[in-house]
C-alpha cells in the first residue's frame, strides 16, 4: 500500500502529516495549476498586444513618411507651363502648384466639313472634300468631286504670291529683311527665320513655294511696291486676268481663312504658274540651306511626293490651316499625260498624298481613250468615272504615298 507520509518524510524532512492535511494539500495544487497557466496566458497577450501597439506605431510612422516623400516628389515635379494666348506668355501652372489638368478642346472643323462636302461620295472614295483632275494640254476633265466649291486655300496663296512677285521684275538679288511686321498675328504660328534675317528675295521667294515659309511670304508682300496692301491688289488683279471669279486673296502667306477658291480656278492658277520656269524650279526642289543671323538653316520641301523621288512632278504647292483642311495642287506626268491635279480639305497629313497616289495608279491603269478638248464644266457634279475606277483600283492597290 502506498504511503504518502514516507515520501514527504523522505524529500523534505519533516514530520509525517496526517491524511487530511495531505488531501488539502493536493487540492491547493489542482486549484493553483490553473491560474499559473491563466497567468502565462495573460503576460503572452499583453506581450502580443505591445508588440501590435508598437507595430501601429511604426506603420504610421511610415505611412507619414510616405506622405511627406510623396509630397515632395510632387512638388519637385511640378513646374512651370506656359501658353502663349493673345500673342502673350501666360503661366497657367508653377513650382508647388496643383496639377493642372489639359481641358479637351475638340478640333475645329473646316469650312467644306461645316458645308456637308465631307459627305460627298466619289468612284475613288478619296478622303479629299474637293479633288480635281485635268489633262493639262487638252482641258479634259479626268475626274471631279465638287469642284465649284470655293473654300480656304491656305498655303496655296504662295502660288499667286509668286505669280505676281515674278511678274514684277523685282531685282532677285536684293536684300530683304525679316521684321517683327512679318510675325504671324492671324494663327501665331512659329518660324526659324528669326526678327532681323536678311535673305535675297530670291531666297524668300525659294522658302516660300518650297518650304511654305510663311515670314518669307509675308516679306515678299511688304516689299512690293506700295507695301502689302498694294501687293494684296495685284494678287486680286491677276486672279481676274486669269478668269479665277471664286477667288479671293487678302494676304501674301494664306494664313487668313479669307484667302478663298474653287478647284476650277486653282487649276488655272496651276497653269499659269507652270508657264513661269522660276515658279517650277523653287516648288520641286527637294531642299535648301540658308544663313539665318550667322547660323545655318536647313530647309526641306512640304510635300512628301517630291520627297520620294518616284513622282515626276512639275509644279506643286502644299496648304493647311484648320478652317482649309489639308490642301494639295500639283501638276505631274502620269502614264505620259501631263496633268493637274487639285485636291482641297483633306483629311489628316497625308490623306492628300494618298489621294493623288491613288488617282495616279487608276490613270495608269485605265483604259486608254483618245481625249477631246472641251471646257471647264459650269456646274459641279458627282464624278462618274469612266472605266469602272472602283473596279480597277480593287485590281490594283494602292503603292502608299
Amino acid at each position: 500500500m502506498f504511503r504518502s507520509d514516507s515520501i514527504f518524510s523522505r524529500f523534505f524532512g519533516f514530520t509525517p502529516l496526517s491524511a487530511a492535511a495531505v488531501a488539502v494539500l493536493a487540492s491547493a495544487s489542482l486549484l493553483a495549476a490553473p491560474m499559473a497557466e491563466a497567468a502565462t496566458k495573460s503576460t503572452s497577450t499583453q506581450k502580443s498586444a505591445k508588440k501590435q501597439a508598437k507595430s501601429s506605431k511604426t506603420e504610421k510612422k511610415v505611412s507619414a513618411s510616405s506622405t511627406r516623400t510623396a509630397a515632395k516628389a510632387e512638388a519637385s515635379t511640378s513646374r512651370k507651363v506656359v501658353i502663349l494666348k493673345n500673342g502673350k506668355r501666360q503661366i497657367v501652372a508653377s513650382h508647388h502648384a496643383a496639377p493642372v489638368r489639359a481641358v479637351f478642346t475638340p478640333a475645329k472643323p473646316s469650312l467644306g466639313e461645316a458645308m456637308g462636302l465631307r459627305d460627298t461620295e466619289d468612284a475613288l472614295a478619296l478622303r479629299s472634300s474637293v479633288a480635281l483632275v485635268m489633262d493639262q494640254n487638252t482641258n479634259e476633265v479626268l475626274f471631279q468631286k465638287n469642284p465649284s466649291a470655293v473654300l480656304p486655300i491656305a498655303s496655296i496663296t504662295k502660288l499667286m504670291t509668286a505669280l505676281v512677285v515674278t511678274d514684277a521684275r523685282l531685282p532677285m538679288d536684293e536684300v530683304l529683311t525679316i521684321s517683327e511686321e512679318d510675325k504671324d498675328t492671324e494663327k501665331h504660328s512659329s518660324s526659324r527665320l528669326r526678327f532681323g534675317t536678311q535673305l535675297t528675295r530670291q531666297e524668300l521667294l525659294l522658302l516660300a513655294l518650297m518650304s511654305s515659309e510663311n515670314r518669307a511670304a509675308s516679306a515678299l508682300g511688304r516689299n512690293y511696291p506700295g507695301g502689302l496692301p498694294a501687293f494684296v491688289q495685284a494678287m486680286n488683279r491677276k486672279a481676274r486676268e486669269l478668269g479665277m471669279n471664286d477667288s479671293h486673296f487678302v494676304d501674301s502667306s494664306g494664313l487668313s481663312s479669307s484667302n478663298v477658291s474653287s478647284a476650277m480656278d486653282l487649276v488655272r492658277m496651276v497653269n499659269a504658274a507652270y508657264r513661269n520656269p522660276t515658279i517650277r524650279e523653287y516648288s520641286t526642289q527637294t531642299e535648301h540651306e540658308v544663313n539665318v543671323l550667322g547660323r545655318t538653316q536647313h530647309y526641306v520641301s512640304t510635300n512628301r511626293l517630291v520627297r520620294g523621288g518616284n513622282w515626276d512632278i512639275g509644279l506643286q504647292k502644299t496648304g493647311f490651316i484648320s478652317e482649309a483642311g489639308q490642301c494639295l495642287v500639283m501638276q505631274a506626268k502620269v502614264n505620259g499625260r501631263n496633268v493637274v491635279m487639285v485636291f482641297l480639305d483633306s483629311v489628316g497629313k497625308l490623306s492628300r498624298f494618298a489621294d493623288a497616289t491613288r488617282v495616279r495608279d487608276w490613270l495608269e491603269h485605265a483604259p486608254s481613250t483618245t481625249p477631246q478638248p472641251h471646257a471647264f464644266p459650269s456646274s459641279p457634279n458627282l464624278t462618274q468615272t469612266p472605266g469602272g475606277a472602283r473596279a480597277i483600283l480593287a485590281s490594283h492597290p494602292s503603292h502608299g504615298t
